[in-house]
C-alpha cells in the first residue's frame, strides 16, 4: 500500500510491533491520507491499530474500532488546526469523529452509527 503522508508503522500497537501493516484497513488508510491532504496540516497519530490486551490498558471501548484496524487518533491541541483536521477528515467522507481535549477519534466502521460527531470532555 503507498500512502503519501503515513508509514504504517504510525499505526503498529505499542504491543504487536508490525501489526499497523497487518491489520489496518486500506480503505480507512486511503481516506486518512486524503484528510491529511485536504486538512492541509500534518496527523500525528497517538493510536491506530490496537490489540485487544493494548484496548484495555489503556480504558478502550469494549468494541473499539481500533481492533478491526478502522480508526486512528490523531493527535491535537490547538483549535485551528482542530478546524483543520475535521474539515479534511468531513471532506475525505467520514462521518464519525470523536472530540477529545488532546486528540481527534476518526473511525469508518460500518458497523457502527453514521453522521456522529461526539465528545470524550
Amino acid at each position: 500500500m503507498n500512502l503519501r503522508y503515513f508509514n504504517l508503522e504510525e499505526f503498529d500497537s505499542p504491543d504487536a510491533p508490525g501489526s499497523g501493516e497487518q491489520y489496518m484497513d486500506e480503505e480507512f488508510l486511503t481516506m486518512l491520507d486524503k484528510a491529511r491532504h485536504y486538512a492541509g496540516v500534518p496527523f500525528v497519530i497517538n493510536s491506530g491499530y490496537r490489540t485487544r490486551a493494548h484496548n484495555r490498558k489503556v480504558g478502550g471501548s469494549k468494541h473499539s474500532s481500533h481492533m478491526n484496524g478502522m480508526a486512528a487518533d490523531i493527535s491535537c491541541t490547538e483549535s485551528r488546526q482542530r478546524a483543520y483536521i475535521i474539515g479534511g477528515l468531513l471532506e475525505a467522507g467520514f462521518n464519525r469523529i470523536g472530540i477529545g481535549q488532546t486528540f481527534i477519534h476518526a473511525d469508518n466502521d460500518p458497523e457502527k452509527p453514521e453522521d456522529v460527531i461526539w465528545t470524550y470532555y
